[in-house]
Parts: C-alpha cells; structure tokens; sequence
C-alpha cells in the first residue's frame, strides 16, 4: 500500500511538473452499460475553430496514404460517419460495424522516419485507415502490431508546428485500445478497462496518476481544473460510477453529462498554460444502436446520424455545420446531408 501511494505521489508530481508546457485539451470515455450497452464520448477541445463538417463515406473508396510515392493504399471494406477536421482529415468517426476512432493532442508523439519499403501514412489517415479496414478493436490491433505503415506527420492547418496526436479505439464489445508513438516506436495498449484517454502526460503516466486518485475515492475530492491529468481523474470516475442504465435514453443522459463534465467552459483562458482551449464540440456513440450524436458548443441542439438508415454503398455525403458549427440541425439529421465531393485528406501526395 506505502509502495503504491508512493507510486501515485510520483505520478502526480511528474504532471504537475509538466503542467507549464502548452497542452491542447480533449477528452474521450467509454461507458459500459448493462445489456451490452456500449458508449464512447469525447470533446474536441481547440484554440480556434477546427472548421468541423460531418460526411458519410461509403464503402468501395480507394485510398491512398498521401504519403509520397510509397503510400499505402487500400479499397475501403466499410462505410463511415466522421467528423473532420478543417476538412482535411478524420478526426472522429464511426463505421457501419460499430468501431470509432478518436484522434486526440498528445505533445509528446514522436513518429519514426520512414525507412525501406514500408508505405507511409498521412496522419490526417489515420482513423480513416482503421474505420475503413477493421470492424473490432482485437481486428484492428492485430494488424497494427505488425506495423503495416509509417506514420508521417504535418504541420496543423494555419500553424508552424507538427501535428501529434494518439489514436483510440472502442467497438461494440467494449473492447478498447490505445494507440501512441512514443520516442518513435509505436505502443500499443489494448483492454477493455483502458476506458479514458485524454491528452498529456503518455497513457503510463495517467494510468499511474489515476490509481492514485482511486486510492482517495472519487466521492470524497476529485481534481477540478481542466488540465489533462485532472479531467483523465474526473472522467474515470464518472464514466463508471453513473447508473448502468437499462433504458438507453438515460444511459446517452449520463454518458452527455460525463463528457460535459470534463469540457473546458467556452471562451474560457488559462494565463500560465495560452494552449489550454475551449471545447468547441462533443460526440457520442452508441456502438448497440449505431447512432454518431454531436452537440457543437455554440447550438443549442443535439442531433444525431442513425448509422442503421445510411446507404454506405451509394454516395458520399456532407453535413455543413457553418463556421465554429453554428448551423442548427435537430434530431435525426441524415436527411439534410447532401451529395458531396470526397474532402481531400492533407498529406504530401500520392
């Protein structure tokens, strides 16, 4: 007990010793429910607008990794819903199977450099690539154990500085993985209890952090502020200590109010940390029922993809949500996507 209280303190001095450096701020949660309910959150939290749209992607779509002339490519096996970013990548996404994918901030990413023959991968692919090829968590690191790929990184849309980010994993079964390239070399970690995921510092160290704040208990103190570290705390706890509810419609209530929780109030400013950023959206996916939720921050209503109605063998599809997603939709909103080009996915070509 003395070894594992120490193990925590180490842990939180470690995070609050990093908490001087820049950070950007997302949140992602699983919620496992009774009668195999599954459901995963997250916020997407960004210093100025990340020019969001949402698209059905249909399966059949031959890709490329945008990575030069050694790019992978692949014909997509299934159809998705996503949530881009500045329209130029994948940022958030669910596929007809019931796998999602969610790319979050993660500063201390390092990708290796891209040796011999193996094709690259833009970073702006990277969900892509998983929603397109696998329908389960196991499939889907099962075949990046063999590291099929290199990842090769950009720069952020209108910014002099690389984009570096992890990969988390979530499917029907309640499966979860979490996926990171730390000092070039890509970890893998894969379980269903892996059910948070927020940015720094790298998972390890929030595991760690976290079993310190479970000795305390979450009903006596459970940190505030919205760094990384704190909201990884406040959503472990949540996630798991709402009902497990039989009604569905409760269930998504208290999965919203979880990652509501852990979002950084809009507008709001952090002196000593200029990256920290507002949550300027949410998502919520109900793996059972296949239904993609997003709220925007500056709407007042929440509105939903139901997956089970989506021709995912016919066209490509967009939902123009308006600048910082302003544009107001209600309920079910696949009958206001409309026929689109595919957007062009942000890499150094194919």
């Amino acid at each position: 007990m003395k070894r594992m209280k120490w193990q925590g303190r180490a842990a939180l001095a470690m995070v609050l010793a990093a908490a001087t450096v820049p950070t950007l701020a997302c949140t992602r949660a699983v919620y496992l429910g009774d009668n195999g309910d599954v459901i995963t959150a997250r916020s997407m939290d960004w210093k100025v607008d990340v020019a969001t749209n949402l698209y059905v992607l249909p399966r059949g779509i031959e890709r490329t990794g945008q990575a030069g002339p050694k790019s992978a490519k692949w014909t997509a096996r299934y159809g998705s819903v996503v949530a881009t970013g500045y329209d130029v990548s994948t940022t958030d996404g669910m596929n007809e199977k019931g796998l999602v994918a969610n790319l979050l901030w993660l500063v201390e990413s390092e990708y290796p450099q891209q040796r011999g023959n193996k094709p690259g991968l833009a970073i702006s692919l990277w969900a892509q690539y998983v929603l397109d090829n696998f329908g389960s968590v196991a499939e889907a690191v099962a075949a990046l154990e063999r590291e099929p790929f290199a990842i090769v990184t950009d720069k952020v849309p209108g910014e002099d500085r690389q984009a570096t980010l992890h990969l988390s994993l979530s499917d029907a079964s309640g499966d979860s993985a979490i996926v990171e390239y730390i000092g070039g070399r890509q970890v893998i970690h894969h379980d269903r209890r892996y059910q948070v995921m927020t940015n720094s510092p790298i998972f390890d160290q929030q595991l760690a952090l976290n079993a310190y704040w479970k000795e305390i208990g979450g009903t006596v103190m459970l940190p505030g502020t919205n760094r990384s570290a704190d909201r990884f705390a406040r959503a472990s706890f949540y996630i798991n200590a709402i009902p497990k509810a039989e009604d569905p419609v409760e269930a998504l209530a208290s999965v919203f109010s979880v990652i509501r929780n852990v979002s950084v109030p809009f507008g709001i400013t952090t002196p000593d940390q200029p990256n920290i950023s507002s949550t300027r959206w949410r998502t919520v996916a109900d793996h059972k029922r296949r239904l993609y939720f997003f709220e925007s921050a500056l709407t007042p209503n929440t509105f939903w993809v139901d997956l089970n109605k989506v021709d995912f063998g016919g066209q490509v599809l967009k939902l123009d949500l308006g600048p910082d997603q302003r544009n107001t939709f209600a309920g079910d909103a696949l009958s206001r996507f409309v026929p689109s080009k595919p957007f062009d996915f942000l890499g150094t070509g194919g």
